[in-house]
């Protein structure tokens, strides 16, 4: 796609998670972000608000001059201010998320071509908990497998910017070598949740799933506790040739 068809399908992936009654993301909570495919992204703007984004509230940056920045040793917050306006296409942009480094990240994992960064009040009930993210490692239903794969990728608290993405980074390495694939969700603990999506459909999926994995969850409480899926059911959920189908049809149509 032209890069500006990719920048409608970005607005309207932040409208649908910015949307006030599905409590992902209020005020200027959260960002979202979309490969270009020529070495460039589009991301959120600073201050920009999800439920309400259009095209004056999304910057396009250039991959290399956002990487340049995140390499430099002992960055201040006043070289990490200019650095973000200088990776600017065009200049005449507003500045992008300090979330920009997170995104370039993320964009650049395999299959990975739009991504949704949100606060889900459900989510982050429990990764702010003492118990963090350690209930969301094992499933509890079939489509929890299917839209949010195998298991989710996580951080622990890091303050957002370049010590993010380095620790994002990191925690990308990790998780391919245990599972040989790359996440589909990323839990921050204290922070929120990121979707990783080919396509702006399943960015979507990926949130709502994770949403609605959260509030089961939290449910099963009242009831004795998560009846959670052994590693084995996991596998073969995942791999079963329907659920394989039904995850590329998801990615493109929704439910």
């Amino acid at each position: 796609m032209e890069p500006q068809a990719i920048l409608k399908e970005l607005i309207q992936l932040s409208r649908e998670l910015g949307q006030e009654s599905r409590q992902l993301a209020i005020l200027g909570e959260g960002n979202t972000s979309a490969d270009c495919g020529d070495g460039t992204f589009w991301v959120k703007a600073s201050g920009s608000q999800l439920g309400t984004l259009d095209e004056s509230g999304v910057s396009r940056v250039s991959f290399a001059a956002v990487e340049e920045l995140a390499s430099r040793p002992n960055l201040t917050e006043e070289d990490v201010e200019t650095g973000l306006r200088n990776a600017l296409v065009d200049k005449t942009q507003k500045k992008p998320s300090v979330e920009t480094f997170l995104h370039a990240i993320c964009l650049q994992q395999p299959d990975v071509h739009f991504v949704g960064h949100t606060h889900p009040v459900a989510v982050n009930q429990i990764l702010c908990s003492k118990m963090g993210a350690e209930p969301f490692m094992q499933h509890l239903f079939p489509d929890g497998v299917v839209v949010c794969g195998i298991a989710p990728m996580v951080i622990p608290f890091v303050d957002p910017g370049v010590k993010l993405s380095r620790a994002a980074n990191d925690a990308f390495k990790r998780y391919q070598d245990q599972w040989g694939r790359s996440p589909k969700v990323i839990l921050m603990v204290n922070h929120g949740l990121v979707g990783l999506g080919k396509t702006a459909k399943e960015a979507l999926n990926i949130s709502l799933m994770a949403d609605k994995f959260a509030r089961i969850l939290a449910g099963t409480l009242a009831f004795g506790g998560p009846n959670y899926f052994s590693l084995e059911t996991t596998l073969r959920v995942d791999n079963r040739l329907d659920e394989v189908y039904r995850r590329k049809v998801l990615e493109n149509k929704g439910g």
